[in-house]
């Protein structure tokens, strides 16, 4: 236990989340992942554990808990070698849910968060469009207002829960003239008229349902609007430190657990009379391997502190996606190679978990994209401040 940033209570919670995922999800993961398909049962299993609801209000069935147990939940998702259920689990809570949580008013709440929350509703996140990934402001998708609904028409594309969730929160051009202060954020529900989605398949995640939506004069009534009408962008951008941090955490744990499993393996395996791990050339790979694992961890941890207190950590938590998940690429890269054959079966982890991992540096805003915003801030002394 870390007790700088973990209580007994955390570490309670931590064995007995482990519990419940090796009881009511690990025997499931196979299927999933082969059908791609995650059952609706498991939704709300998590609801009535009160998963859902770690950090939400209390008014809507929410915990209202620290930071640091959302990134317990985190962690050990990604133990159970299926990066595509671990992202349909905190696409909904921390993408789709978050912004239902700042943005919407009470009447969203209460339609939308509560059944979020129970595990009754299951939402998606609605911003990545064909033509349009991290140049968020450059979506083409609209909204005019028309009497007393908003049309919408576009497309977006890549959305993790995007074919199976019940409602999605969208982004769209309110003012096509304005490229920043133009976009607003809807809720959508998904049998809305005009709402169509196709699954699409992947190298990876191969549980979770990834979908392109389509929307054809989609009828939005007025009171779906989330905040102010304009202000979508700087919504979006502030949330991205937690979803950037978020990415970072499931770096680091996946890292470590790839770590953990290549070492019980090589305190079996024997090759010329001793056991792999008495070889110096691969024990100083470990030692390498679990090095850089424990820098991003202590690094992520000590930004969650800092967003937990409230600090604005866009530059921390886009230098934690970047490192963290290049590190996981290359510490999962080198757990393979320490199975030998083994690791390229389908029947050890280590296949999955590689192609899992390389969503890392893509998803959520791509390396080459968190080097530019990086670069503005220590270059060019770029400062970005919260929505007031």
């Amino acid at each position: 236990m870390n007790s700088m940033y973990f209580t007994e209570e955390h570490e309670s919670f931590r064995e007995s989340f482990k519990e419940f995922l090796k009881k009511e999800v690990v025997p499931h993961i196979d299927k999933w992942e082969e059908t791609g398909t995650i059952d609706r049962f498991i939704w709300k299993k998590f609801g009535e554990m009160g998963y859902f609801g770690l950090n939400y209000p209390e008014q809507y069935g929410g915990l209202n808990l620290d930071l640091f147990y959302t990134v317990i939940f985190l962690e050990e998702l990604q133990k159970i070698n299926s990066g595509g259920f671990a992202a349909a689990m905190w696409a909904h809570v921390y993408l789709a849910m978050t912004h239902l949580n700042k943005e919407g008013d009470d009447f969203i709440k209460n339609k939308y968060l509560a059944p979020s929350i129970e595990g009754d509703k299951i939402g998606c996140l609605a911003i990545t469009e064909p033509f349009c990934g991290s140049d968020v402001a450059g979506i083409r998708t609209t909204a005019v207002k028309k009497g007393d609904v908003y049309i919408l028409n576009g497309a977006k594309t890549f959305i993790t829960n995007g074919v199976l969730s019940d409602y999605l929160v969208v982004a769209a051009k309110t003012n096509p003239e304005d490229k920043y202060k133009g976009i607003s954020i809807f809720v959508v529900d998904r049998d809305t008229k005009g709402v169509s989605a196709t699954k699409l398949d992947k190298l990876g995640w191969r549980a979770s349902d990834t979908g392109e939506i389509a929307f054809d004069n989609v009828e939005v009534p007025l009171e779906n609007l989330m905040g102010d009408e304009g202000k979508g962008f700087p919504y979006i951008m502030q949330h991205f430190a937690l979803e950037r941090l978020v990415m970072g955490v499931n770096a680091h744990a996946r890292a470590d657990y790839a770590v953990e499993y290549a070492l019980a393996y090589m305190k079996e395996r024997v090759a010329f009379g001793k056991s792999l791990e008495n070889f110096q050339v691969l024990r100083h790979k470990i030692a390498e391997m679990a090095s850089r694992v424990d820098m991003c961890r202590e690094y992520n941890y000590s930004i969650a502190k800092r967003l937990n207190d409230g600090q604005y950590v866009v530059k921390e938590a886009s230098m934690s996606k970047l490192l963290s998940t290049k590190m996981a690429d290359e510490v999962i890269y080198d757990a393979l190679q320490l199975l030998g054959g083994y690791g390229y079966m389908e029947d050890y982890p280590m296949a999955r978990l590689l192609r899992d991992s390389r969503l890392g540096p893509i998803g959520g805003g791509t390396s080459e994209i968190l080097k530019e915003i990086i670069a503005k801030i220590v270059i060019d002394r770029k400062e970005y401040k919260p929505v007031t």
